[in-house]
């Protein structure tokens, strides 16, 4: 059975460059920037999986009701999580255990009003 069912993601953006500095700053990454024209994107270092932050007035409209991403936070979620105030965010859901067997789970709101989350094993 197929097991890798996410290949990509888009967080949207009103400011790109706000949403690319706060995702730089939490995970301490440096993003690629593209400019497509009216389309913006900041592009996450990534293998097997890639995503970027997005921004596009007639496309892209930040939510904090819809889907909800978790990104890899490992080694430890609290190191991610400690940063995203900082960075202009705001933690909704502070870390706490999942299950013994999944790990940790922390859900924020970015500089744009996207829910997201954080997932790591410790």
């Amino acid at each position: 059975m197929k097991n890798d069912w996410l290949s990509w993601f888009e967080i949207p953006a009103i400011d790109i460059a706000r949403a690319r500095k706060f995702y730089e700053t939490i995970f301490e990454v440096e993003l690629e920037f593209m400019d497509l024209g009216v389309l913006k994107m900041a592009v996450f270092p990534h293998g097997n999986i890639g995503g970027a932050v997005v921004q596009h007035p007639e496309f892209y409209l930040p939510s904090d009701k819809g889907i909800l991403a978790y990104l890899n936070a490992d080694p430890d979620l609290d190191i991610v999580l400690a940063r995203v105030k900082a960075a202009g965010g705001e933690v909704l859901i502070s870390k706490r255990q999942i299950s013994p067997e999944h790990g940790y789970m922390a859900v924020f709101l970015d500089t744009e009003g996207n829910r997201l989350a954080l997932h790591s094993n410790a």
